[in-house]
């Protein structure tokens, strides 16, 4: 007899880590990497507490812009009201009149 396995139904919701979904994990981490290597150089090159200082600050702002990102959605897009008109830029030149009149 063959055994029965029951599908997970969970393969295409994206992956949520303590609150972060999806490519905004990744934003999170490059916020926190980017925060301690800009705030590590300020530190060792002007002053320690200055950056110990600016290290939080980017690392809390980096994360808080991603999660008011992530609200959203994983895939925002620009929602425009109204109609929208497309001009025509299209020539018609001598050449091609000639063509389509045979």
């Amino acid at each position: 007899m063959v055994p029965r396995y029951s599908i997970y139904k969970g393969l295409q919701k994206p992956l949520i880590y303590r609150g972060f979904k999806g490519k905004f994990i990744y934003w999170g981490i490059g916020s926190l990497v980017g925060g301690l290597v800009i705030g590590g150089l300020i530190g060792a090159l002007i002053s320690m507490y200055l950056g110990g200082f600016l290290t939080i600050l980017l690392i809390c702002s980096g994360l808080g812009y991603t999660f008011f990102r992530q609200k959203d959605g994983l895939h925002s897009k620009k929602r425009y009201k109204g109609v929208i008109v497309h001009p025509v830029q299209l020539k018609i030149t001598y050449a091609t009149r000639k063509k389509n009149s045979i």
